[in-house]
């Protein structure tokens, strides 16, 4: 009995043992056949049902930064623009988003760039810092603009514990220009007023007084402001020529800009929801039409007078409370 327990266990092994060998021989040899026929690969649709290529975007022609060119004959700035190229293309929800948005935010942006002669490539800055939302970077830079507190202030944006102008889109964007005015006063370019946004006037300085140059793709700087016009000119090329990074949506899929009109208040308001009840529409709405007002109340002691935007009538569906 004993022994017979032995070979049925030796059988079992022996018989475990040819299968699995069985197995693994299939499978390397279908794998061997499969890196044998990948020169096949293309005359044989049918195997690779997916209807995209993941190709390389073609670097050709010229670009421009605010009408000064981006010199891609050096092969250095060629590829930079290259790794951003193929960043923003395959990166594709966050670029989708960012087609979307601009069709809300560009018409805001752009006149008021216009009104202060700056450049309209930098409605690609603003994009390239916050995809147009109300982010709060880990440095507390905030808002469209990402306007830290100091230069904010400087610039003439009032921020305190029930308001925050950062996150005013219109004023946002005039301290923005008037902080770009200033930087290509001082530097002679759109493109090294651009860097100085990302790195500060001061670190700008430095590095030009270091290397002994103040051309921008001469400069070694940090990464992050290294590949910073890069970015912009990238977004730009993608959102200007959208198709042909393979970025296809209907018109109607694209946000709207919001309708509004705009009420003074120039006296104390105890509660921001019951205000926005009075007028039609809940709190959520007037924050999204508001997000500069950071507390659900204002005691506004000095009287100062604010324009709150409010939805035209039937423009903005109010869901039932």
């Amino acid at each position: 009995m004993k022994s017979t327990k032995i070979f049925i266990s030796l059988l079992f092994l022996l018989l475990t043992g040819t299968a699995m060998l069985f197995l693994f021989s299939s499978f390397y040899t279908g794998y061997e056949s499969v890196e044998l026929s990948d020169t096949n690969k293309a005359e044989d649709p049918s195997l690779y049902p997916q209807e995209y290529k993941i190709v390389s975007p073609k670097i050709e022609g010229e670009y421009f930064f605010c009408g000064e060119e981006v010199p891609i004959k050096n092969i250095d700035v060629k590829e930079r623009l290259e790794r951003e190229l193929i960043v923003n293309t395959y990166w594709h929800s966050l670029t989708l988003l960012s087609l979307k948005r601009a069709n809300r935010w560009f018409p805001v942006i752009e006149p008021i760039l216009k009104k202060n002669n700056i450049p309209d490539d930098f409605k690609y800055l603003a994009l390239t810092e916050s995809m147009l939302t109300n982010a709060v970077s880990p440095a507390g830079a905030v808002g469209f603009w990402q306007f830290k507190k100091e230069a904010a202030r400087e610039y003439g944006l009032e921020i305190n514990s029930e308001i925050d102008e950062r996150y005013h889109i219109e004023k946002a964007t005039e301290a923005a220009c008037k902080y770009l005015a200033d930087s290509y006063k001082k530097y002679g370019n759109w493109t090294l007023a651009a860097a100085s946004y990302n790195y500060g006037k001061s670190g700008i300085d430095e590095q030009i007084e270091k290397q002994k140059t103040k051309n921008y793709y001469n400069l070694v700087l940090p990464e992050e402001t290294s590949r910073y016009i890069f970015r912009i000119v990238a977004i730009k090329e993608i959102l200007n020529n959208p198709r042909r990074f393979g970025f296809y949506y209907e018109e109607d899929n694209l946000y709207k800009p919001y309708r509004t009109y705009e009420i003074a208040v120039n006296k104390e308001v105890k509660s921001w929801a019951d205000f926005a009840k009075a007028h039609g529409i809940n709190y959520r709405i007037l924050k999204m039409l508001n997000p500069w007002l950071r507390k659900h109340y204002l005691k506004n002691k000095k009287h100062k007078t604010y324009k709150i935007k409010l939805p035209v009538e039937g423009s903005i569906y109010v869901i039932p409370d």
